[in-house]
C-alpha cells in the first residue's frame, strides 16, 4: 500500500512538474491573438469564476429598488456611457473595433442579452471585472447605485424596455 500511494504522489508531482515548467518557459500562450484557449484552461477559468460569484454575488432583496422606469432608463445611460464599446454591436451588427480586438470576446447585448443571469451575478461582474478579460472592475469608477442601476437595465430584454430606455438603447444602436 505504501508504495501504491508513493507511486500516486511521485505522478502528482511530475504534473505539476511539468505544468509549472510550462507555464515558467512561456508554452502557456499569452498572446491576445493566440488561438482560442485549450478545453482546460476554459474549464478552470469558468469553473472558478462560477465559484466564486456563486460565494460572493449579493443576494436579494437588492439595495436600490424597485428597478422603476427612471431608475432603468439612467442604467442605459449609464451602460452607453461606460459598457456599450465593447458589449453593444452596431446598426451593423457587428462589435466595435476594440470588442474585435478582446482576446475574450465580450458578449455583445444587443444579440445576447443577461437578462437570465441573477442581478446579484451581473453586479459582481460589474464591480469585480472579470480577471483575464478585458472586464473591468467599475468599483472605483461608478457608485454602488450606479452600478445597480446599470444591473437593473441589463435584467430587462431590449423588447420590454421602458420607452426612455429604448430610445436610449435604439440611439445608441444606431450610432455605433
Amino acid at each position: 500500500m505504501l508504495r501504491f500511494l508513493a507511486g500516486g504522489l511521485t505522478v502528482i508531482v511530475v504534473i505539476l512538474a511539468v505544468l509549472f515548467a510550462a507555464v515558467w518557459w512561456g508554452y502557456v500562450p499569452a498572446a491576445a491573438d493566440a488561438p482560442k484557449p485549450s478545453p482546460l484552461e476554459r474549464w478552470a477559468a469558468h469553473h472558478s469564476l462560477d465559484a466564486t460569484i456563486a460565494r460572493e454575488e449579493p443576494q436579494a432583496p437588492y439595495p436600490y429598488g424597485p428597478a422603476t422606469d427612471a431608475v432603468i432608463a439612467d442604467g442605459a445611460k449609464l451602460y452607453m456611457a461606460n459598457c456599450a464599446v465593447c458589449h453593444n454591436s452596431g446598426a451593423a451588427g457587428e462589435p466595435s473595433a476594440i470588442a474585435r480586438g478582446l482576446y475574450v470576446r465580450a458578449p455583445q447585448f444587443s444579440r445576447h442579452g443577461v437578462d437570465d443571469d441573477p442581478e446579484g451575478e451581473t453586479y459582481w461582474k460589474i464591480e469585480h471585472g472579470i480577471r483575464f478579460t478585458g472586464m473591468p472592475s467599475f468599483k472605483d469608477r461608478l457608485s454602488e447605485e450606479q452600478i445597480w442601476h446599470i444591473t437593473y437595465f441589463l435584467k430587462r430584454p431590449s423588447s420590454e424596455l421602458p420607452a426612455a430606455a429604448a430610445a436610449i438603447w435604439n440611439q445608441a444602436k444606431k450610432d455605433t
